[in-house]
């Protein structure tokens, strides 16, 4: 599904975030990104969403070189990859509902569609009855739940997580790392990258 040959990334100021890394994801895997702040991870993972082109190498999603993309090509790829993120990155202004079904907007859903596919993911991350709160009622918990909710609605192949439990106290990590499982036993691919050894090893 996901392969990188002999990968590196230098950005602009000289600092080289990957070295000839080369690697094969499958399908339906659950895999960790492990390592301390500043040693790629997060380039990876830009690598993966089209966000950031190899300085070296390639970078193949299903087959095709992500450096041959068109423009109009990559909001295409990137509506098969869900997102999580550490800061959450909820709409303040919305409900958990409307930032969900944001997702599905952006997609082109109509109103019905929406109506039919929130609720559900909302009711399979917990939050089936928190549907009408704003982000400011909601627990750190709740929040990256909410975003893991936007980031399955439109039934990716692919789920990545950085840093998801970056600003999350151990339980509520255990949680949600139960949470991600279950995702991954129905099909998706999951990339979750982390600092947390202690997690990564009990997992």
């Amino acid at each position: 599904m996901i392969q990188f040959y002999n990968v590196s990334k230098i950005y602009d100021n000289g600092v080289k975030a990957l070295n000839d890394v080369s690697l094969t994801i499958r399908k339906g895997e659950f895999l960790f990104l492990v390592g301390p702040s500043g040693a790629g991870k997060t380039s990876l993972i830009k690598l993966i969403c089209r966000e950031e082109l190899a300085s070296r190498g390639q970078v193949l999603l299903n087959g095709k070189n992500l450096a041959r993309c068109k423009p109009w090509e990559i909001p295409l790829l990137r509506r098969k990859i869900g997102m999580v993120f550490q800061d959450f990155r909820l709409l303040y202004k919305k409900t958990a509902f409307e930032n969900v079904a944001f997702a599905l907007q952006i997609a082109g859903k109509s109103r019905k569609e929406i109506n039919k596919s929130v609720p559900p993911v909302l009711e399979m991350v917990g939050l089936g009855d928190k549907a009408n709160m704003m982000p400011a009622q909601l627990s750190g918990g709740e929040q990256q739940r909410a975003c893991i909710a936007r980031a399955i609605v439109n039934k990716p192949n692919i789920l990545i997580a950085d840093e998801p439990t970056g600003n999350l106290d151990p339980d509520t990590s255990w949680e949600i790392m139960k949470l991600f499982l279950d995702i991954n036993r129905k099909g998706t691919t999951l990339i979750v990258s982390t600092h947390d050894r202690e997690i990564v090893d009990t997992m």
